[in-house]
């Protein structure tokens, strides 16, 4: 590996050139955020004694380190201890949009995420209510928001429907984030009775295929990658619960994985396979995990969702798959086959820690085990008349004699 002080964008920055190697890119983007660099042609990183140990510690490459490297470093260590290299400031997008916001509607936001804290909600909940929020301030402009009736708030849902061409997806996301506004901070009850809901589409899970699967994680090296995409699977685990995984939520005596804290702040205890713990078990062996079960680049660091979910299109992009399918896509799979080698949906429900059924229940509608106890009508007729099959009569006309040969057969059996 060559390492090279370079200037990117007005900022300092370590050039990183060695031969593809996807795994090692995915651990230099969970160390130290290495991205990709269309115009240098290399990965980069800020440039920085610490990033440079991180860099180091990551992989197994020799070295070759420029002087003018050295000499950055050396001079960065005159400043005092916690004091950072100075870089490139940014006005926050949001700070820029409040610029043009009524003053009432800049409190409400702020009220509206206080109280988002306080009822518990998720990170990326809080977030996203956020963003939805934003974008609907920033239609309103200097209107202030608390004073809006229901029918600008239908006008305004239909122009993003129409005008903007949101999917039905996001208008949800975007009227439950109006909603919560409206109904708890504002406390205006019953505020979206007479807004009405655009119908959802009814999207069935992408399934992969148990061979396919099977080739994907007998494809990965590195010890950590497979043990992330042998655990998800064999679990049906979402990328949050795995990255959320301890290293004592691994009961070897019990067989069981303890997941906390997932989706809808639920615990819940799925099945440790066997395969999966011999696995897990040589992973640890190699990297002594401490904490988190998944560690980054640097030890005690969280291994990120998107390193994991990075992992996977490394995997399973060379054979052959959508890039549509994604990480979650292996929990739609495992709930599948559990679904075709005869597993009851209640128990199925109860693994993937689902509050409805009728969750649970989409994945009927891909099951082969079911499709292939439909027979086609067609199939059906030519199997009882026990006549030929069609392809050996496409474009023949049946002739005079034929014809005479079929009603002597018919009338002379």
């Amino acid at each position: 590996m060559t390492i090279e002080l370079l200037t990117h964008q007005n900022e300092t920055v370590l050039g990183l050139q060695f031969p593809v190697n996807p795994d090692l890119q995915c651990q230099l983007q969970a160390a130290v955020n290495a991205r990709w660099s269309r115009t240098l042609k290399q990965w980069i990183v800020p440039c920085s004694e610490q990033n440079l140990k991180k860099i180091q510690a990551v992989t197994k490459y020799s070295f070759t380190i420029s002087k003018a490297v050295h000499n950055y470093c050396q001079s960065r260590q005159t400043l005092p201890v916690n004091a950072t290299p100075p870089t490139k400031q940014y006005p926050a997008p949001l700070v820029v949009a409040q610029q043009r916001w009524h003053t009432q509607n800049i409190e409400l936001y702020g009220r509206m995420r206080t109280v988002l804290h306080l009822k518990g909600y998720s990170a990326s909940t809080i977030k996203t209510y956020s963003n939805e929020v934003s974008q609907y301030f920033n239609e309103l402009k200097m209107h202030d928001a608390s004073k809006i009736d229901v029918k600008r708030v239908v006008g305004y849902l239909e122009y993003c429907l129409v005008e903007k061409k949101l999917s039905e997806a996001t208008l949800h996301s975007r009227l439950n984030a109006l909603k919560f506004l409206y109904e708890q901070v504002l406390q205006y009850e019953h505020f979206f009775w007479q807004v009405p809901r655009p119908k959802k589409h009814l999207q069935l899970p992408k399934v992969i295929s148990e061979e396919t699967i099977l080739r994907g994680l007998m494809s990965v090296g590195n010890s950590k990658h497979r043990a992330i995409l042998v655990t998800a699977y064999s679990a049906g685990l979402r990328v949050s619960e795995i990255i959320n995984l301890k290293v004592e939520d691994v009961n070897k005596h019990r067989m069981e994985l303890f997941i906390e804290r997932a989706k809808g702040k639920k615990d819940r205890i799925v099945p440790l396979a066997e395969s999966t713990l011999l696995v897990l078990r040589a992973y640890y062996q190699e990297y002594r995990p401490k904490h988190w079960l998944f560690e980054g680049g640097a030890e005690g660091e969280q291994y990120t969702a998107r390193s994991a979910q990075i992992v996977f299109k490394h995997a399973f992009e060379r054979l052959g798959l959508s890039k549509s399918v994604s990480f979650h896509n292996l929990r739609h799979s495992y709930a599948t086959h559990l679904l075709e080698h005869g597993t009851d949906i209640k128990y199925i429900q109860e693994l993937l820690g689902h509050n409805d059924i009728k969750t649970t229940l989409r994945y009927t509608h891909v099951s082969k085990k079911q499709l292939r106890k439909i027979e086609s009508p067609l199939d059906k007729i030519l199997r009882t008349a026990g006549g030929p099959m069609l392809e050996n009569n496409v474009n023949t006309k049946p002739t005079k004699q034929s014809k005479n040969e079929t009603n002597s057969s018919t009338t002379n059996p």
